[in-house]
């Protein structure tokens, strides 16, 4: 990542655009980005890579390619360091998201946990909350 950021560093400094990084500015960038990614799939069945031909392809690697490239900038102009908050969030992930409740179950975490509490409500007989 910090081989990227510096390349991305010096493309935008030999521009002199470093002055409209903004947070705000960024963030939307990444936001019309990511809206131009999701233009290639917008009309697909299912969006599987068969159904995309070499020039959607092409396009959908030079867009996230994009996303990639503001998300970096934000993280720099932030301060945050994108492995660390990686690795954070995926131990929050692992924490919402435990493999016994959510392997293959798209459900969000918080249906999850509610599912689960009704089924060991309906298994105990009573209100799984309850003390006994």
């Amino acid at each position: 990542m910090h081989e990227l950021r510096d390349i991305i560093r010096r493309f935008s400094g030999e521009r002199d655009w470093l002055r409209f990084h903004t947070s705000k500015n960024l963030v939307m960038a990444l936001s019309v980005e990511v809206a131009e990614l999701m233009e290639h799939f917008q009309w697909l069945p299912t969006g599987a890579m068969h159904e995309l031909d070499d020039a959607a392809r092409e396009g959908i690697r030079h867009e996230m390619a994009d996303v990639l490239v503001y998300l970096i900038q934000l993280a720099d102009h932030t301060g945050v360091d994108l492995r660390s908050a990686v690795l954070e969030k995926m131990e929050l992930n692992r924490r919402k998201y435990p493999v016994e409740l959510a392997r293959g179950n798209a459900r969000k975490y918080d249906v999850l946990a509610a599912s689960t509490a009704s089924a060991a409500a309906d298994a105990t007989g009573g209100d799984a909350g309850q003390a006994r």
